[in-house]
């Protein structure tokens, strides 16, 4: 079975598909929202293989850095796609539309999670704001070849729309680092959804609720979406940023993999916003590992040596910061701390800014 059903029964045996959207998620058909080439299918090399992984719980990455020619061997930063359908839906299930409720989308995408708001909704109640006009140009085109006409303008989605406003529901699709005050005052008494983060760690959805100009909610889920274009994290591959410099030396005794687990890893990027890491392991299956951390800019870089059963680390850290004694010192502010779950730390947003807080709202920590 390979079909729009074949997505429809792959999300309800998750238990991924809610009674409240399944006729919508059967009723639009994915495929028409999906080039004939993207990352991994060609529909006219193979057509059933293009036709199994659009119609599969899997995303699809639809660009690669910001639609630019990219040669051959280059690295591929994917910059826009169709979500997994099941992440859709749980960031529908934390938007919580009512019948009548206006929506503004931030990042248009493909067109798909437009067209089941907009079948949901109506078409009338569902704006959409795309910054790459070209990927604009094809949702609106997907759309329409799918019997639907919401409002699809191009623009900075922090500016949100205007046009469209007030709207009870914003639902964002790229990781932002601040929530806009734009938003608040786009949906004055409604909900925003939007996946959230720093540099270190972006894998939260920020659930928002709006109230006389303020915005508070928490965190949930592991997300992993594309970042707002205009405040990106680093990337790239290791062999681009590292050039053999030497850098100083010392010796941990934390091991490495345990500042990067979720509830650390959430609290440090609320202190250190523009570092980001990766774990590499050795392939000569002795269970080694480097952990690497590299500045934004590109100018620090700090390795971790990991070794199974050793009790210290060597450490190198090169460039005008510390990044692993920065790591070190926020981790170790998560311990003393008591080693608190995400889920006690929440979000408030009013004039002043954002603010992280943890159990009580006047208990803010972090510099965001």
């Amino acid at each position: 079975m390979t079909g729009r059903h074949q997505l429809v029964e792959s999300l309800v045996s998750k238990g991924a598909l809610p009674g409240a959207w399944r006729h919508t998620v059967a009723s639009v058909d994915r495929a028409l929202f999906i080039p004939d080439v993207f990352e991994g299918g060609n529909f006219t090399a193979d057509p059933e293989a293009w036709a199994q992984k659009v119609y599969s719980d899997v995303p699809v990455v639809t660009q690669v850095n910001d639609g630019r020619d990219t040669p051959e061997g280059a690295f591929r930063l994917s910059t826009s796609s169709s979500s997994m359908p099941s992440i859709m839906l749980e960031m529908l299930g934390l938007l919580d539309v009512r019948d009548g409720d206006t929506v503004l989308e931030v990042g248009t995408g493909t067109g798909y999670n437009a067209a089941w708001l907009a079948h949901r909704l109506g078409e009338r109640n569902v704006f959409s704001v795309e910054v790459d006009a070209a990927v604009a140009a094809l949702a609106r085109q997907n759309l329409k070849h799918a019997g639907f006409g919401p409002t699809v303008v191009i623009g900075d989605g922090r500016d949100g729309h205007p046009g469209g406003a007030p709207y009870q529901r914003i639902i964002c699709t790229c990781t932002m680092r601040a929530i806009p005050r734009t938003w608040l005052e786009q949906c004055p008494a409604g909900r925003i959804v939007t996946p959230w983060g720093s540099s270190f760690f972006s894998g939260s959805y920020a659930t928002l609720d709006v109230v006389d100009g303020e915005a508070r909610g928490g965190f949930s889920g592991s997300p992993a979406f594309m970042w707002d274009r205009s405040h990106r994290a680093g990337s790239g591959r290791i062999a681009e940023l590292y050039h053999h410099e030497e850098g100083e030396k010392s010796t941990t005794d934390i091991a490495p993999q345990n500042v990067i687990q979720d509830d650390p890893a959430f609290f440090t990027g609320l202190n250190i916003t523009d570092v980001w890491y990766r774990w590499c392991e050795a392939d000569d299956d002795s269970g080694e590992a480097t952990l690497w951390f590299f500045s934004d800019d590109r100018k620090s870089w700090a390795t971790v040596e990991y070794a199974p059963d050793a009790e210290t680390y060597e450490v190198e850290q090169y460039g005008p910061r510390a990044l692993w004694d920065e790591v070190r010192t926020a981790f170790l502010a998560w311990y003393e701390l008591g080693k608190p779950e995400r889920s006690r730390f929440g979000l408030s947003v009013d004039g002043d800014g954002q603010r992280v807080w943890l159990d009580d709202p006047r208990h803010a920590v972090g510099r965001r």
